[in-house]
């Protein structure tokens, strides 16, 4: 069996920090049964990807232990170091946030997914990247994307039109060194979430019908993940739950 390293260095590990940790774990594991109890769903249908910004490795480390596989990062220079030092694990990274055309070879070294692809320019730059790392073989596998869905025009929080995902679905299907997952979005911060998240589903319902692999709906955080998971989202993304508030070093 894999040893999980001691990444903050004491004996036993901050075994406080752990058991916060456990308790928050299953708190948020419990409210994405009773949603899907609400919701007729099977559990097994949604997965939790916990967001691990700002937290130190130690904190991953910790829930890897608790069997915790896929984590969500959003900056791609944390997320470099977290992987280089949690290596040994075989962590599955996935980058939630924007990405920008001269970090993707970066992050192609680490990232399992990339929830945030939101352009065939970045799309063609991820495939590319990714080619010369499978060739190099800084890694094994194609890499799994997700199309960002937009939902309230705003170019700051990245993503494309409803009406721009087919074009776009098209053109990632076309790379062998990617693999369409499926969709991701985040509500407008003033919109109703039930309102959002429905069109959303019906996004994801188009988007299917085209790419019957491309089954993954990204939606639902902290905040939202109840009404999320009743429109029928397979992965809501955790932080604050989880996690706790951000820590006061980061700032």
């Amino acid at each position: 069996m894999q040893t999980v390293p001691d990444t903050d260095g004491a004996e036993n590990g901050n075994d406080f920090r752990a058991a916060e940790l456990a308790t928050n774990l299953e708190g948020v594991l419990a409210r994405i049964d009773a949603a899907c109890a609400a919701a007729g769903r099977d559990p097994a249908e949604v997965r939790l990807l916990p967001v691990t910004k700002y937290f130190p490795a130690s904190d991953i480390a910790a829930l890897y232990r608790l069997g915790r596989r896929d984590f969500g990062e959003n900056r791609p220079q944390e997320a470099d170091v977290k992987a280089a030092e949690l290596g040994a694990l075989g962590v599955r990274w996935h980058l939630v946030g924007q990405l920008q055309r001269n970090k993707v070879r970066q992050v192609v070294r680490w990232a399992h997914a990339v929830h945030s692809v939101d352009s065939e320019r970045l799309a063609t730059a991820l495939a590319t990247a990714t080619g010369a790392a499978l060739d190099s073989g800084e890694r094994g596998t194609a890499l799994e994307v997700l199309i960002q869905v937009s939902l309230d025009d705003d170019p700051a929080r990245g993503g494309v039109t409803p009406d721009a995902v087919p074009a776009l679905a098209d053109h990632i299907a076309e790379s062998a060194e990617l693999r369409l997952a499926g969709i991701m979005a985040i509500p407008p911060r003033a919109a109703d979430p039930d309102a959002e998240f429905a069109r959303l589903a019906e996004v994801c319902t188009r988007l299917r019908t085209g790419h019957p692999g491309a089954t993954e709906l990204s939606a639902g955080m902290s905040n939202d993940l109840e009404r999320a998971i009743a429109h029928g989202s397979t992965c809501v993304r955790v932080g604050t739950a989880l996690m706790g508030g951000r820590p006061i070093t980061s700032a």
